[in-house]
């Protein structure tokens, strides 16, 4: 799947999974009135995924002698390795590894269509999480090989999209992001947002995600008319009829539905009239999602204290073939974006209070085909904020083909730091507390982890 729609396997996936649960909570039927652990700040966080499954192995390149020679070797066939000399990577860097038992320091560089987010990394607000993904619990190649505690259906694109939104290899309608605004959000509509397309991460128990235009424009049909105070009567009018009691369960859910919506669209009408961002954004569809997400945590940070998560992304890294300038651009876009929103956030003085980090399928086989690569595993992520301690987090693999880290023999890494670490990490800075973390928002599974934060939020 090459873009940010769930295919109909994936949406019967999530229908599945969800159930009728899911179904009546989104009516409101089970209540939509959570009750909520107090906090005493604003927070967000950005929830950037890349649909298809970014190359992660392109996207930072370990340049320590051993590692790059067979980098090179394995890639260069199909011109698909990546060098400074030849401007394919930006400049090379040394960060020490951290949340490793051996601290080592570390040369790398990122992909050249990265130089902005490279530059943020070099003032500290970038970390990259190196081999992340989907786990029970820390797994070996030989209990792989023998099938213990293995993640099901690895390597499929929609269950491996609901896996990661999740936050677990188990059955789950709810996203992680969601059940963490279960238990810390204020129950407001713009609690969980999804810009452009939906996504399960915002999907609570009780908290029912919005999906919004990228561009943050939605408007009630029979509105917009003159003059405006015949049209505010109208509007008056039905706010009245929907906000009367109805002896029948599902037709008050629904009217209760369309007035929450109601509120919405004035909500988004007064984050995006407001004063315009100076903070110019390119006109990719992914920095229109943004923009829009800086207008909305513009619109909520100046109501209070509270917590919000966001849903946006960019599709079509399922490459195949034709890798070489599709991840470029891909890559650059990403970049180019979320500096952009960097940029944006200072202006509006959220920059402690955001942090975005990137989510994938998967990352893909170090072992080339014809111009492209093979859906993999384990993959480097990135974490962009005022918040975040900047630097490398995990350790790269060591890039032998049939190797100790290779489950099929073609560079598919097992993942060394789990989905449930590095949601966790974030969790705690969000808000969560470790018992919040363990039994609610990750199921009992971040126990089997000796680490449960990984040190890279401030």
């Amino acid at each position: 799947m090459n873009d940010n729609h769930l295919s109909r396997r994936g949406f019967l996936g999530l229908g599945a999974q969800a159930g009728m649960l899911g179904a009546l909570t989104a009516l409101g039927l089970l209540g939509a009135n959570p009750a909520h652990a107090a906090v005493g700040d604003y927070k967000a966080l950005v929830c950037l995924y890349m649909y298809g499954g970014n190359d992660g192995n392109n996207m930072i390149v370990p340049l320590d002698t051993i590692r790059y020679g067979k980098y090179s070797a394995i890639r260069g066939s199909q011109g698909l390795a990546l060098s400074v000399a030849s401007k394919t990577l930006v400049s090379e860097r040394r960060a020490r590894l951290q949340a490793v038992s051996d601290p080592v320091d570390q040369p790398f560089a990122f992909h050249y269509g990265m130089a902005e987010l490279d530059a943020l990394f070099g003032q500290g607000q970038v970390a990259a999480l190196l081999n992340v993904g989907s786990l029970r619990q820390p797994l070996s190649k030989a209990q792989y090989q023998a099938g213990v505690a293995v993640p099901p259906q690895l390597f499929s694109h929609p269950d491996q999209q609901l896996q990661n939104q999740a936050g677990t290899p188990s059955l789950a309608g709810t996203g992680w992001g969601g059940r963490l605004v279960d238990l810390l959000g204020t129950g407001g509509e713009l609690d969980a947002v999804a810009l452009g397309g939906g996504g399960l991460f915002i999907e609570g128990g009780k908290t029912h995600g919005n999906l919004i235009p990228a561009n943050g424009q939605l408007n009630l049909a029979g509105m917009n008319f003159w003059p405006q105070a015949e049209a505010e009567q109208r509007r008056a009018a039905l706010a009245a009829l929907l906000s009367a009691s109805h002896p029948n369960m599902v037709a008050g859910a629904a009217n209760r539905t369309l007035l929450n919506g109601m509120e919405l669209v004035s909500d988004l009408k007064a984050a995006t009239g407001g004063p315009a961002l100076a903070t110019p954004f390119p006109g990719h569809s992914l920095a229109r999602q943004l923009k829009t997400v800086a207008q909305l945590i513009r619109l909520r940070a100046a109501q209070g204290p509270g917590r919000q998560v966001y849903f946006v992304s960019q599709g079509g890294f399922d490459t195949h073939g034709g890798q070489a300038y599709q991840q470029f651009d891909l890559l650059r876009q990403v970049s180019q974006s979320l500096a952009a929103f960097q940029q944006g956030l200072a202006e509006i003085g959220a920059q402690q209070q955001v942090t975005t980090f990137t989510l994938s399928d998967f990352g893909r086989s170090l072992q080339p085909n014809s111009g492209g690569t093979d859906h993999g595993w384990g993959n480097h992520h990135l974490v962009v904020g005022g918040a975040v301690k900047g630097g490398l987090y995990g350790q790269f693999p060591d890039f032998t083909l049939g190797g100790k880290d290779d489950a099929t023999g073609r560079g598919v890494w097992i993942p060394q730091i789990s989905n449930q670490q590095y949601g966790a990490t974030l969790g705690r800075w969000f808000g969560a507390d470790e018992a919040m973390l363990e039994t609610q928002v990750f199921k009992h599974e971040l126990a089997n982890f000796a680490v449960k934060d990984l040190g890279f939020m401030g």
